[in-house]
């Protein structure tokens, strides 16, 4: 919504339809139909990703701005961590940025100012308990990015992590996350008395977004902007 209003054209892919459709109705509110295009899509799953996107974008398209930031939180102690869930969080969120960002590639690159802005969290760089898997995909997100900005700098492409920490979202909101029955709630103590008024807005986080996607940025790649309302200081 806050790129829209800044007057880009939007594609939006996210496996829930009915969430697609709730952005759809608010972006009628007051913005034109064709700024905005809806596709249902698991980012995960290779062979859709690809058919999908060739789609979308044709040879000859380009490409300004990819933003990854499709993602699933699960917690449990670690040794109590299957390797199910290990998968399926490495699946979701890593290998999705993988196979969005590979996909997109030509078409960023043909656009001489390319971004991708890869969603990471505060879990990849500091202690996190219950959260490993989720953890270990977050921080292989940022090595990925760091990794394509160095690689394509010279084609004029930037990368960026967003490392948001504490952003009430539907993935952090009030009983969203299922903890093991005997966590240790001090361990989170630090985190809770470090921001003010609790968990911040989305718009801090689209706020960014919309900085380091436009020119304002471009002086932005390989590195990581927090936003966490100083809980990791």
């Amino acid at each position: 919504m806050r790129l829209l209003t800044e007057g880009a054209k939007v594609l939006a892919i996210d496996i829930s339809s009915d969430g697609l459709e709730i952005t759809r109705n608010m972006a009628l509110e007051w913005l034109e139909d064709d700024k905005l295009t809806l596709v249902t899509l698991d980012v995960s799953d290779e062979n859709k990703v690809t058919d999908t996107i060739s789609s979308l974008l044709k040879e000859d398209d380009t490409l300004d701005v990819l933003v990854n930031a499709a993602g699933i939180l699960r917690a449990a102690h670690f040794h109590e961590t299957s390797l199910d869930l290990w998968n399926t969080l490495i699946k979701v969120n890593l290998t999705s940025t993988f196979l969005m960002t590979k996909t997109a590639l030509p078409a960023l690159l043909k656009s001489g100012k390319g971004v991708v802005v890869n969603f990471s969290s505060t879990a990849a760089n500091f202690a996190h308990p219950y959260f490993a898997g989720y953890a270990a995909s977050k921080g292989g997100i940022q090595a990925l990015t760091h990794a394509i900005a160095a690689e394509y700098a010279h084609r004029g492409l930037r990368a960026v992590n967003i490392v948001p920490g504490g952003i009430q979202t539907g993935m952090t909101k009030q009983g969203g996350i299922a903890f093991p029955p005997d966590i240790d709630y001090k361990l989170f103590a630090k985190q809770e008395a470090a921001i003010p008024g609790g968990l911040g807005s989305v718009h801090a986080v689209a706020g960014a977004i919309a900085m380091l996607a436009s020119d304002d940025g471009k002086f932005i790649t390989g590195t990581e902007l927090r936003i966490d309302g100083g809980a990791h200081m």
